[in-house]
């Protein structure tokens, strides 16, 4: 018996990703559909769909962890996936995650720790890294601009309150947010986190600006200190 495999080019025309979408539209595509039209082909075992499917499996079937993976992690871990493709579908993705990004943009008042976590959570949600933000905001609680103060490891970042001071006062803000990632899942705040709030808080309060919120973001859920009254 061969084990040839079968090419999606030799698939009913109604059936290849391509060809599908043309006719039906991007909604009548699965996952591993847009995901192969993305690598174009497979690999001399599997067709362009069925490695799709492998990848996604490997994310949990879950685009928001696919996000996570890198261009080497792509290459390393999956046959017919070379440098060229694996670039292709994080940038893919990234376009994803930067168009969220904009959708939230709309949402120009910040009334509340909700606020906070839908206008970030495209920026935050599927870093593999810690990242650390502010946002800073008028006297209206409207958004002015938003600044990544610094990136770290899986553990934890560095905060130089002076950075933020400057931003801030260069901005004229009334009113400054935090925002920063826990990659390992954990929303509860540390030690280093409770003493990084209250320093910056202290440090903002002397410029006549006032700390209205830190949220700590993991995937689903949120950590805010002044829903839980401690800033």
């Amino acid at each position: 018996m061969s084990t040839t495999k079968l090419s999606v080019k030799n698939w009913s025309p109604a059936d290849q990703p391509r060809e599908k979408l043309l006719a039906k539209g991007t909604g009548a595509l699965s996952d591993a559909e847009l995901l192969a039209i993305i690598i174009g082909s497979g690999n001399m075992e599997e067709n362009s769909v069925k490695l799709s499917q492998r990848i996604l499996h490997a994310a949990g079937n879950n685009i928001g962890q696919l996000s996570k993976f890198s261009v080497n992690d792509l290459v390393s871990n999956f046959k017919g996936i070379g440098n060229a493709k694996a670039v292709s579908i994080v940038a893919a993705l990234e376009l994803g995650r930067r168009r969220k990004a904009e959708d939230t943009e709309s949402r120009k008042k910040i009334c509340c720790s909700i606020d906070i976590y839908n206008y970030f959570y495209p920026v935050l949600c599927d870093l593999p890294h810690e990242e650390f933000w502010a946002l800073f905001l008028n006297n209206s609680r409207r958004i002015i601009d938003r600044v990544k103060i610094s990136q770290g490891g899986v553990a934890q970042t560095g905060v130089d309150g002076r950075l933020i001071y400057k931003e801030a006062l260069t901005r004229l803000a009334s009113y400054v947010v935090l925002c920063h990632n826990h990659p390992s899942g954990n929303p509860h705040p540390s030690r280093h986190d409770d003493d990084t709030t209250f320093r910056l808080k202290k440090g903002l309060r002397l410029l006549e600006i006032i700390l209205c919120d830190h949220l700590i973001f993991c995937e689903g859920a949120y950590y805010s200190y002044a829903d839980k009254e401690r800033i």
